[in-house]
């Protein structure tokens, strides 16, 4: 390629995602660069309108379309596939500071409706494991299609009628999580199921009496009542999906 294409090309480019910042190449028509304009702005505002419909809802038409112009101006995306376009879109809004417009709680409404398309379209495959392990004395294996969340803001709640100005006391903490029809689901939970989920996805090589008991000593309860509790937490998440065993060849702990 030559210098001079390249340069065009650079030039052109830059036009079409912030046309008052940068001028067009010339010998190009104005009819036909505003038609470009519109045709790729387009393309990216419908994907993240798709994509993040309370988003645009909320912050009604004029103040999305800012949003997205920035975007669209501003971020150098790592990606050339569509389906990914979400995950820029939200690590743009993750990057803005309170200065720049961005509402406080946009960050974790974006993050929140993200994450249902990107599990539902995620190819991850499950560890091997053995299904029917002790969830005690083995070491619970989260499916990769399963994520605890902690969010500041109420994200399940905002809305253009619910728009919040501070945040609540407690956190919302919710457990996303595709099922075998790939129906992804979201579920709330408490704080204390959330903080094992959490220990099962980022402690994999712990047993389930190893996170149990951290977790009781952790909050200062009994590790007896912790750990039947926790129990019968694990089998209902094993049954749902969510764990889908043990891990196989994890040696076994002994009880305590």
């Amino acid at each position: 390629m030559s210098e001079t294409l390249r340069d065009q090309q650079f030039a052109l480019s830059r036009h079409l995602r912030d046309p008052d910042v940068h001028a067009p190449p010339p010998g190009i028509e104005a009819r036909r660069l505003k038609l470009y304009r519109e045709l790729f702005f387009g393309a990216v505002e419908g994907l993240l309108a798709n994509s993040f419909p309370v988003i645009r809802q909320t912050l009604g038409s004029t103040q999305w379309r800012t949003l997205v112009e920035r975007f669209y101006a501003s971020h150098r995306s790592r990606t050339p596939l569509f389906p990914e376009l979400a995950g820029e879109f939200v690590e743009f809004v993750e990057a803005r500071d309170l200065e720049s417009g961005i509402p406080p709680w946009l960050p974790d409404l974006a993050h929140y409706e993200w994450v249902e398309q990107a599990l539902s379209i995620s190819d991850a495959t499950p560890p091997l494991h053995d299904r029917d392990g002790d969830l005690l004395a083995g070491v619970p294996v989260l499916s990769p299609h399963a994520l605890p969340l902690a969010y500041r803001w109420p994200v399940a709640e905002i809305g253009p009628s619910n728009i919040p100005l501070t945040p609540p006391v407690e956190p919302t903490t919710l457990l996303v999580h595709r099922d075998a029809a790939f129906e992804v689901r979201f579920t709330r939970i408490a704080p204390l199921a959330y903080h094992l989920l959490e220990g099962l996805r980022s402690h994999d090589e712990k047993t389930g009496r190893e996170h149990l008991t951290d977790l009781a000593d952790a909050i200062g309860a009994d590790r007896t009542q912790v750990l039947t509790h926790g129990l019968e937490l694990l089998r209902q998440m094993h049954a749902q999906g969510v764990v889908l065993g043990t891990r196989k060849g994890a040696k076994l702990s002994q009880a305590a």
